[in-house]
């Protein structure tokens, strides 16, 4: 620093004018200032992804990776030496340090809710995410985000217009130049700390890639590496030896063509129940319950098949854990943090435990006590499969949480309704949400069937005490529904497993498991089967529950029941696959695709119109199967509604008469107003 700035930085301030001068000179030692930037910047972002600023967990970081941390300080200042090529440096700084910020705060406050960190992937999530902030933060904190956000874009308007300006002109060639030097500098120190092991490009724990290799890095791993990658040796040569290995050859079986009812008799219907955040709470060493908040359960799994289930998932991703379980395919091969249903299945269909039991016969039902349109279920079901969909808004009489998720007991009539939907045997997919989280930090439920007798401290009393009483009521729907299927006509299968953790900071130390991403999984049956026991992960659970059936379907079901799963080629294969499926030539199927998206039906009952009915200058609609998100629509406009039971609706806007034949009723999406289906 020259001795102009030395003296103009050591001047004392006496007023704004001073300050911003003393900015003005400091100005031109720039990426002196964007080093410091970056630094503090990092601290900020690492000291709030370690639970808060007052723990100092950034300065822990520092000390105890130095060259990770400053790795990731290099990355944030080669984001800042942008503003290099532009007279409004003060402004571009702003701009990307807010970024940086919101990234910061945001995975902050994430961590506080699940388990999971921010990553890139949620970005596409944040129409999903807005709907349930009611679920995760109070009036008043709405309200203050609200008008950060406001003041926000206020300061970023008022410093475009009145924030300083680089006076003497820009030497674009020196500027460039350093810019894509710094870039390259950071690349060639990415492939530097990749190659010396400091940090990896596979994230087997998200939480602990962004404890262990810093947000910065890891965030922008879950931007840039998405998808499965390209094997190396990848052909149709290396995919036909991956088939002959498994005793399988090139398949071309049309699994659009549906099976005979008749033949799926073989079989038993097959029920999968995915349980919302279900672990038995005994598993919780920090906590005590005066009573078993899961007696039935736990007896189940005494008396039939069962063990622990690596999910792909901890404390939040639900629907990761259920793809695993549709496919035989890891989520872990795809980017750190990504979703299928939320990228490459939204445009594209692949082999799945649905499409391989519909060849054989079996109607296919997607079951959830929650929005259609969350995580795209509503489109992605159709690329998996599924002839039915049946979501909360096809549910009548749906009972809620203190927290305002469906209460499960809803599922046993739908369950039984799609098992009676048709002549042969059913496959019905199950997800359930009465266990989600946000767990409250105060009281909520007076009188509770368990108490906790023992914990930590007062809030997490509250938060454990309300998460095993819905454990308690889940255990009681767990044997509502399998009373009811004892006495079903049919052979039934009900596989039912915890698709995570709860979001309730729980440690390996506090998890009698000693790994977070195991939960239990148990196989019940209305006829005797015999009991084994194993231990499996979610994408195995297919093939070996179909193996033990006597059904052999599907290339990837196949291959997971014919080769050794404990050999170093299976994973390997099984990721060659995946990719051939989704992203490659598709040589499994003599390269063209053979799936193609099912027609799926919303809802198993159908919504019918009956008779519209003037009562004055007052219309009611009488028909079947309505519930409290059924809507009158007229030309693909929503008309008032009030619904007056499963049988009538009723009109509040007035209508033309000529018209009043015309009018339809369609299922909405309380959130998006999105209209699902509508009646023919």
């Amino acid at each position: 620093m020259d001795k102009e700035n030395k003296e103009n930085i050591n001047i004392e301030v006496k007023s704004i004018k001073d300050i911003k001068n003393i900015f003005d000179r400091y100005r031109h030692g720039f990426l002196g200032f964007c080093v410091i930037h970056a630094f503090l910047l990092n601290l900020f972002l690492e000291t709030l992804a370690r639970k808060g600023v007052s723990w100092a967990g950034g300065f822990l970081f520092l000390v105890n990776s130095p060259i990770v941390f400053f790795y990731n300080t290099l990355i944030i200042f080669a984001t800042l030496s942008f503003a290099a090529l532009f007279r409004r440096r003060t402004f571009v700084i702003t701009i990307i340090s807010a970024c940086w910020l919101a990234i910061g705060i945001a995975n902050g406050i994430i961590l506080t809710q699940r388990m999971t960190p921010f990553t890139v992937k949620d970005l596409s999530a944040i129409t999903e995410g807005a709907t349930l902030i009611t679920n995760y933060l109070s009036k008043f904190q709405i309200v203050l985000i609200a008008i950060g956000l406001v003041l926000l874009v206020v300061g970023v308007v008022f410093l475009f217009i009145k924030g300083p300006k680089k006076k003497e002109k820009i030497n674009y060639r020196r500027n460039v130049a350093g810019f894509i030097l710094v870039c390259v500098f950071t690349g060639a120190a990415t492939m530097g700390v990749i190659n010396q092991g400091i940090v990896n490009t596979f994230f087997g724990n998200l939480a602990y890639a962004y404890r262990d290799y810093g947000i910065p890095y890891c965030f922008i791993s879950t931007w840039v590496n998405t998808g499965i990658r390209k094997p190396d040796n990848y052909s149709k040569e290396s995919v036909d030896k991956i088939l002959a290995s498994a005793g399988l050859s090139e398949r071309k079986a049309d699994y659009f063509v549906k099976g005979d009812a008749a033949d799926s008799k073989k079989y038993p219907n097959i029920i999968y129940l995915q349980l919302e955040s279900f672990v038995d709470p005994q598993l919780f060493t920090n906590i005590q319950c005066d009573k078993d908040p899961m007696p039935y359960y736990r007896q189940l799994m005494k008396d039939y098949s069962s063990g622990l289930i690596e999910v792909p998932a901890c404390g939040a991703g639900t629907a990761n854990t259920e793809f695993e379980t549709l496919t035989g395919v890891s989520a872990r091969f795809f980017g750190p943090g990504e979703y299928p249903y939320k990228s490459v299945l939204t445009d594209n269909t692949m082999e799945s435990t649905a499409f391989d039991l519909k060849k054989l016969g079996f109607g296919t039902h997607a079951i959830h006590n929650h929005r259609a349109v969350f995580y795209n279920r509503h489109e992605v079901f159709r690329n998996l499969g599924f002839d039915t969909f049946t979501s909360v808004e096809y549910m009548s009489d749906v009972d809620k949480t203190p927290k305002n998720w469906a209460k499960d007991n809803v599922l046993t009539g739908a369950i039984m309704d799609a098992l009676k939907s048709t002549d042969g045997r059913d496959y019905v997919h199950t997800i359930s949400v009465q266990g989600h989280g946000k767990y409250p930090t105060e009281q909520l439920i007076q009188n509770p069937n368990i108490n906790i007798t023992a914990a930590p401290n007062e809030e997490l009393k509250w938060k454990y005490e309300y998460y095993v009483n819905q454990i308690y009521e889940m255990d009681k729907f767990v044997k509502r529904l399998t009373d009811e299927l004892e006495k079903f006509d049919e052979p039934t299968v009900l596989v039912m497993f915890g698709d995570h953790i709860p979001a309730l900071d729980i440690t390996k130390e506090t998890y009698a498991l000693k790994d977070l991403y195991k939960t239990q999984y148990l196989i019940w049956s209305n006829f005797k089967t015999e009991k084994i026991d194993q231990d499996v992960k979610a994408y195995e659970l297919s093939s070996i529950l179909f193996e033990r059936l006597g059904i052999h379907a599907g290339n990837i079901i196949q291959y997971g029941q014919n080769i050794d799963r404990n050999s170093p080629e299976y994973l390997k294969g099984l990721e060659a696959l995946a990719y051939d499926v989704l992203y490659g030539k598709k040589y499994m199927y003599g390269e063209k695709s053979i799936v193609k998206p099912s027609e799926m039906k919303m809802g198993v009952k159908p919504i019918k119109i009956q008779k519209i009915v003037q009562a004055g200058d007052k219309y009611y609609i009488k028909g079947e199967n309505f519930t409290e998100y059924s809507k009158v629509t007229l030309d693909g406009e929503l008309l008032k509604t009030f619904y007056l039971g499963p049988t009538l609706l009723g009109l509040v806007d007035e209508v033309d008469p000529s018209k009043a034949s015309e009018m339809k009723v369609s299922q909405i999406d309380k959130n998006s107003k999105e209209i699902i289906s509508t009646t023919e």
